[in-house]
């Protein structure tokens, strides 16, 4: 059967595409290496415990937000419900004994810094102008970078031109000074990864607006998203191959034209479009002598820092002794720059700096078994000292990989004492995830958890084109537009427009779909700033 499309990669932006396309009368082929769909977003069991490991909260799903719009312009309402998540601490932020509770709603976290930081009011108060600035510039980049409207850029995207290429550190340093406030403005670079003086500045401001109303988590674990996606392709005529690696991408006269799998099966298509990692397919899939530049450059790009996974049950009432569905962002110290530095470049030595802490039984309750909470935990490490342990047979790792998980779980736990205190006594189960893990189940590029590093000149006009040199051939995913789920849809959505050849994105989406079921956040005890403790 010829296609009209084929994707490669099932996660949020191919599904996006892929389901975009099959509701205009294209007939749509998904084809995913693995056995559960979704990328990033697949949940799994361990146990009879159910984890979502790529998933821990989603924004922009408020009323009118944009990433609902996205759900529901595809079809997907009727088969998603999210859940709010607490709204006085979606976000609670403990840095280095001190605590902070983000609330829902931009304004009310403003009150909430001037209210402990009235010494840095003037400077917070040009800090979220200038990032409230560059959302809005960002937004109308679609039609500012293209010629002659680039000439406009002084005047309508003032604030993009003067900071696009700046960091957060640049931006903080010109605005604030209190070492603590600097660190609670940064605690949320776990979302990118990156240490305030690496990260892209556009790209951190964005980040930031879309959680300015809140987090959500979809009822029923992350597994639940891409099997909305898939009832809807399946509906509009599309299919998916689930365990079906694609070794080549065919190019014929110059442009492609369809795949081959692993099992030499052939499949052609008018477009092929990759939601893999441009380092894999330029590395793996492409003839060397095609998109030379590109490959060049793809194999040169910098790629995210790694993580380390850990899945918990435990048999703690966690919901009696005061936690909530936020998440729980803990930094030994105040030097969060420092923190995510040494992350970055080495692996922990005695005892772990930061650590991402999430207790899934209460975002979801729905997921709750045998009366224990399961809880999701990450630090980030770097991928060398995990690549002599790769075993491309898929084979048993040697018994020094085995230590290395046992000090690094141990280190993990040790740092979750100072989020839930005698956590470590009532553990019943735990496994780690590592470097290795991510790239045997979701094909990533040396363990990277969210594709390119999102560094200055990495973003916007420099990061992976939805286009290529190759004709027909099209990327989306955490590498092109932006990472996350919401990121990663809009490229997808961008990249069916550009199939297509729709003249916007929104064309594609229904105005009068079913909406979304949004789950009120369970009530959660008031917060307390400034506490030594996060019980």
């Amino acid at each position: 059967m010829r296609w009209n499309t084929i994707v490669v990669g099932s996660g949020v932006g191919g599904l996006t595409a892929a389901v975009a396309l099959a509701r205009t009368g294209q007939k749509v082929l998904v084809l995913e290496q693995h056995y559960l769909p979704g990328g990033w977003m697949h949940s799994f069991s361990l146990e009879g415990y159910r984890f979502s490991p790529g998933v821990h909260y989603i924004g922009d799903l408020h009323e009118g937000g944009g990433v609902r719009k996205l759900f529901e312009g595809l079809g997907l309402g009727a088969d998603l419900a999210f859940r709010e998540l607490a709204t006085e601490g979606f976000e609670h932020f403990l840095i280095g004994g001190e605590r902070f509770d983000q609330p829902k709603g931009r304004d009310r976290w403003r009150r909430v810094l001037y209210a402990r930081f009235p010494h840095e009011r003037a400077g917070l108060e040009r800090y979220f102008r200038v990032l409230d600035e560059l959302v809005r510039d960002l937004a109308r980049c679609d039609q500012l970078l293209a010629f002659p409207r680039a000439l406009l850029l002084p005047i309508e995207a003032p604030t993009l031109l003067r900071w696009g290429f700046r960091t957060l550190e640049g931006l903080m340093n010109s605005c604030v000074s209190d070492p603590v406030l600097r660190a609670v403005l940064a605690a949320q670079a776990g979302d990118h990864g990156l240490a305030p003086s690496r990260v892209s500045l556009p790209l951190h401001a964005s980040v930031c607006a879309h959680y300015d109303e809140g987090g959500y988590y979809p009822e029923g674990g992350a597994a639940r998203i891409p099997r909305a996606y898939l009832r809807e392709l399946r509906r509009c005529g599309g299919e998916i191959k689930l365990g079906t690696r694609v070794t080549r991408i065919l190019i014929e006269h110059g442009r492609a034209c369809g795949v081959e799998t692993m099992d030499g099966c052939v499949h052609r298509a008018d477009d092929v479009l990759c939601n893999a990692d441009p380092g894999v397919v330029y590395d793996r899939l492409l003839p060397r002598d095609v998109c030379r530049r590109e490959r060049w450059r793809a194999l040169r790009a910098e790629y995210s820092v790694s993580l380390v996974s850990a899945f918990l049950a435990v048999d703690m009432d966690l919901r009696a002794l005061g936690y909530d569905s936020g998440n729980y962002w803990w930094y030994r110290t105040a030097d969060v720059e420092g923190i995510y530095r040494t992350m970055e470049r080495e692996l922990p030595r005695s005892e772990i700096d930061g650590l991402f802490l999430t207790i899934t039984t209460l975002k979801d309750p729905s997921s709750q078994r045998r009366g224990h909470h399961t809880v999701e935990m990450f630090t980030f490490v770097p991928y060398a000292p995990f690549a002599r342990f790769r075993a491309d047979d898929g084979g048993a790792r040697p018994p020094d990989y085995v230590e290395l998980k046992g000090r690094l779980r141990d280190q993990m736990l040790d740092a979750a004492e100072h989020v839930v205190p005698g956590l470590r006594e009532h553990v019943v189960f735990c496994e780690l995830g590592t470097p290795l893990t991510n790239d045997y189940y979701c094909e990533t590029v040396r363990g990277a958890c969210y594709g390119t590093a999102k560094t200055p000149f990495q973003v916007g006009p420099f990061s992976q084109s939805a286009s290529s040199s190759v004709p027909h051939l099209f990327f989306c995913g955490a590498s092109t537009l932006s990472h996350g789920v919401g990121g990663a849809a809009v490229s997808g959505l961008g990249a069916a427009q550009r199939i297509l050849g729709a003249a916007t994105a929104s064309e594609l989406l229904s105005q009068t779909a079913t909406p979304l079921r949004i789950l009120p956040a369970e009530a959660s005890r008031a917060p307390t700033y400034g506490v030594r403790s996060a019980a």
